[in-house]
């Protein structure tokens, strides 16, 4: 089966693999032991905190290791929210970041700190001008800033946005999860966060790197490990297997990148032309070599990942159907793109063109078998010129489906009006008419969003 997930969580790398069954001999003891296999433990951790640390352009007393990205990301953000309360409690981020960041924020407004999200492009990425512009604004504790987009791909102006932030005496704090270990890590930050999944490593394993000199303050009650920033024992088997797994794709990087991007790239150019109403997102050079992320028209995107998985392909979506909580992607719908029908390729080490060459073949299929399976909703005339597509107690995407279908039987001019309760409407329906030229008048009632045909 063909798995074309790695954005989720990259398959165990051989050599981690190796390091982690040695290291459940070798590396088994506490490490603040003073003991021989205490002491032996020491070692091996210090050994791999050296390398992590060596990999990310950090110094190893700066690196700490956590539970995972997300405890990183939110440690450090409310960690470095609390360090720096005197200069004020204003956090800023971009309205595409993980959400853990934006939970994170949640938590700091609710114990009545002030969040300012900084919109981004129809590709994804925040303007630097404008992350500069809320930086400035006096009161600014923290930014924070991923390195690439988890969604998307697009690569974000992290170096642009660090020497802001220097200027401007606010820290930044860059998650790193999906660039590290592929990409080299920008400059300029003063916390990184990274995930061990990610790069091939283990599960279980984040890393939050903290600049000598920035304030922090934990905001868990107090534990001497981990230079008190992260409490609780460490995972030391766990965390050997990440550094040597991290080092051995950064080796391998200068090599599969490029290979990468270019079955990317091929995806890029020949999906469009193979599926009908097919939009490629992101941006096409900025972005991560091994991901690419598209939305097919009028298709419900759970049954479209239940098609390919039928086929023998893992992929992911973005897409509130298909996702554990029926929300739509906070991403996508920043980036005013259609928030169903979406799904994200991320490829693994051991991608072959031939895997490429079946994608190609069995999506197209995929797509005409889902597009083939939907209803019509039904429908009512008021007037000449106004249709009335009544949607309402069925889930996005079918009320932008049926938009499409039908708009061409009003005249040019003439109004559709579209009833839906589904909550992915509101951001569905604008995003279609701006990809098709056609007018969104706007909702002018409750559930129901009205549209002009101008073409």
């Amino acid at each position: 089966m063909p798995y074309f997930d790695a954005a989720s969580t990259a398959p165990l790398h051989p050599l981690a693999r190796q390091a982690l069954l040695s290291a459940l001999d070798e590396g088994w003891a506490d490490p603040a032991r003073l003991y021989r296999d205490g002491r032996r433990a020491r070692m091996l951790l210090d050994a791999a905190r050296e390398t992590v640390a060596a990999e990310l352009g950090a110094r190893p007393d700066e690196v700490s290791f956590t539970t995972s990205g997300t405890q990183a990301n939110q440690l450090g953000v409310l960690g470095a929210l609390a360090g720096n309360h005197r200069n004020g409690r204003r956090l800023v981020h971009s309205a595409v970041e993980h959400s853990s960041v934006l939970h994170a924020a949640e938590l700091h407004e609710a114990a009545g700190g002030s969040v300012h999200s900084v919109p981004v492009d129809r590709q994804g990425r925040v303007s630097a001008e404008a992350f500069e512009t809320a930086v400035r604004v006096p009161g600014t504790a923290l930014a924070v800033l991923q390195s690439a987009n988890h969604e998307v791909g697009t690569l974000q102006p992290v170096a642009e946005a660090g020497a802001v932030c220097a200027a401007a005496g606010v820290p930044l704090l860059v998650d790193a999860a999906q660039s590290a270990g592929r990409l080299e890590i920008p400059g300029g930050w003063s916390l990184l966060t990274a995930s061990a999944h990610k790069w091939g490593g283990p599960a279980g394993v984040g890393v939050l790197a903290v600049r000598k000199g920035v304030r922090y303050r934990s905001p868990l009650p107090a534990d001497e490990r981990e230079a008190g920033r992260v409490p609780g024992y460490v995972n030391v088997p766990a965390v050997i297997a990440a550094a040597v797994a991290l080092r051995a794709v950064r080796q391998e990087a200068a090599a599969l990148n490029p290979l990468q991007r270019d079955r990317i790239d091929r995806l890029r150019g020949e999906l469009p032309r193979l599926v009908p109403d097919l939009a490629v997102l992101g941006d096409p050079e900025g972005r991560l070599p091994h991901l690419l992320t598209f939305s097919c028209l009028y298709v419900d995107g759970e049954a479209l990942l239940g098609e390919l998985d039928r086929a023998g392909f893992a992929v992911s979506s973005g897409s509130s159907c298909s996702s554990s909580t029926l929300t739509p992607s906070h991403v996508l719908a920043a980036m005013g793109a259609l928030t169903e029908g979406n799904v994200r390729v991320s490829l693994p080490p051991d991608c072959t063109d031939a895997d490429i060459d079946l994608f190609l073949d069995v999506l197209p299929k995929a797509v005409a078998t889902v597009r083939a399976k939907l209803d019509p909703p039904s429908t009512e005339r008021v007037g000449d010129d106004t249709l009335v597509l009544d949607t309402l107690g069925r889930r996005c995407p079918i009320p932008v489906i049926e938009l499409a279908k039908y708009i061409g039987t009003v005249p040019v001019g003439g109004l559709i009006a579209v009833l839906s309760d589904d909550e992915a409407a509101r951001l569905d329906i604008p995003a279609w008419c701006e990809m098709r030229s056609q007018e969104y008048v706007g909702e002018t009632e409750a559930h129901r969003y009205v549209i002009r045909r101008l073409s």
